[in-house]
């Protein structure tokens, strides 16, 4: 994310405020050794096990692991007629996971005859990450994706006003929350997200069922707010009960995004009075 999408020196929208130029197609690659053991399990079996992978940064995309084709459990690995072409990195063949019963299809690629500007993918395979039932990074569970060396998460405290407010589509506004002892979190590649004590929440939540998980930060907990005369906002507040060791100033803390939503209604961040 750092390297290769929004305004990262690899992306097709690189900053101009530089004083280099990068010579190379609009769409690049960067590929680095990742120094950890990773492991990725399917059907109860590790199918993938490498301590000499390499992470695979590619303008607009996440960086993929690719391994030593030897770091695969051969015996699981099944070919299929599958293709795909990169003009980027040739193209690709495609093997299902086999594990007893269990199929996952075309789930794992590589490059036989890699064009010459990524030769260096010969002998290497990837596995997509959802075809994984777990995946490890040496002994922690790791999810969404590996984290990316050159992606960081700050979290500071600030006493800059934070005002969230709701406006209905018949122009009723509502103020969901308010804090002048919120905390940033900031998130490379991406905007702030302002996190707010629960005690400066000025409605009342009701707990949602939905989860999301991010490499940098945990597993996020999603709230309805219930507004006066009965409107529900599903799912607009999220918070981190166990945040991971990085981002854990924000426990319990409240965020939100700003934004239009479903209804034609839109969710306003502001930030000492400018919308963020």
């Amino acid at each position: 994310m750092g390297l290769t999408r929004t305004d990262g020196p690899l992306s097709p929208y690189a900053p101009t405020t530089v004083n280099y130029a990068i010579d190379g197609p609009p769409h690049k690659l960067l590929m680095h050794p990742f120094p950890r053991r990773v492991r990725a399990e399917f059907a109860g079996r590790t199918v993938l096990d490498t301590r000499g992978g390499f992470l695979v940064h590619e303008s607009n995309l996440l960086p993929v692991l690719y391994v030593p084709e030897t770091d695969l459990d051969q015996d699981v690995l099944v070919a299929t007629g599958h293709t795909t072409h990169c003009p980027f990195k040739g193209d690709a063949s495609y093997r299902s996971l086999v594990v007893g019963d269990r199929t996952a299809e075309n789930a794992v690629w590589h490059y036989p005859e890699p064009v010459a500007a990524a030769s260096w993918l010969r002998g290497l395979a990837a596995v997509y990450w959802n075809a994984a039932d777990a995946w490890y990074d040496e002994d922690e569970q790791v999810f969404a994706h590996l984290t990316d060396p050159y992606t960081r998460v700050d979290v500071r405290p600030t006493h800059r006003e934070v005002v969230v407010t709701h406006v209905a589509t018949d122009g009723v506004e509502t103020m969901l929350a308010r804090s002048e002892h919120p905390w940033v979190l900031s998130e490379t590649g991406l905007p702030n997200r302002w996190y707010l004590p629960a005690a400066d929440v000025a409605v009342p939540t009701t707990p949602s069922g939905l989860r999301t998980r991010c490499p940098y930060k945990g597993e996020a907990h999603y709230e309805h707010a219930d507004l006066p005369g009965g409107t529900r906002l599903a799912e607009v507040f999220w918070h981190y009960p166990d945040p991971l060791p990085e981002s854990a100033r924000v426990a319990g803390l409240r965020s939100v995004a700003g934004g239009s939503r479903d209804d034609g209604s839109r969710v306003v961040v502001t930030v000492d009075g400018a919308e963020a």
